[in-house]
């Protein structure tokens, strides 16, 4: 689990660092890296909402994007700050919703029963997942453990955007999306659990 958080922030460092760079060379704030991805997440949930999953799935990955930016320029030129990261945790989760909305939207208008059931599980499951590790380090725990972060799910949710002229392509996104959140919950309250009981 350890060698896959690693892999995961590698990854991360290896694609914003350079971006981060260049951005760090304007007057680029982090907090309105963190408003355009917001933004840009409320203009994929209306996309969805209209039935324009292709070209959502594209907004999502863009938006995905910037999620990993802000915080790279905030370490990269210093300006790490306690609202910084609320803020930014905040804005994530309500452009989650926002995006997870317009699919529930989406799927209302096609009076798919399995889509609606599907977007439902998904929004509360994302949210627990963030909602642990905020908690856990609340406790002064370090909570990365899991194999479907943010990261995860902003890149299948897409994929499945990108795929939906497909039979079924959205909704296998969304069914692997709740089963691995719901799998993620388990093992952050376990990490959790064991971490507090050994202290």
């Amino acid at each position: 689990m350890k060698k896959l958080v690693e892999a995961r922030e590698n990854t991360a460092h290896f694609f914003s660092q350079p971006i981060a760079r260049l951005l760090a060379k304007t007057r680029v704030a982090p907090t309105t890296l963190t408003w355009l991805g917001f933004l840009i997440a409320v203009g994929s949930g209306v996309l969805i909402a209209f039935g324009y999953t292709f070209a959502a799935g594209f907004v999502v990955l863009f938006g995905g994007l910037f999620d990993m930016l802000d915080g790279a320029l905030a370490r990269f030129t210093n300006r790490v700050t306690k609202f910084g990261g609320v803020l930014d945790a905040t804005l994530d989760r309500l452009g989650e919703v926002v995006v997870l909305l317009g699919i529930l939207v989406f799927y209302a208008r096609e009076q798919s029963t399995a889509g609606i059931l599907l977007t439902g599980l998904a929004l509360p499951a994302s949210l627990l997942v963030s909602y642990l590790r905020a908690r856990a380090e609340a406790i002064n725990l370090e909570c990365k453990v899991g194999l479907f972060t943010r990261t995860e799910r902003v890149i299948l949710l897409a994929l499945g955007l990108l795929l939906s002229q497909f039979d079924y392509a959205l909704i296998t996104a969304l069914s692997i999306i709740v089963f691995f959140s719901f799998l993620t919950i388990i093992q952050r309250l376990l990490y959790i659990w064991h971490q507090t009981k050994v202290k």
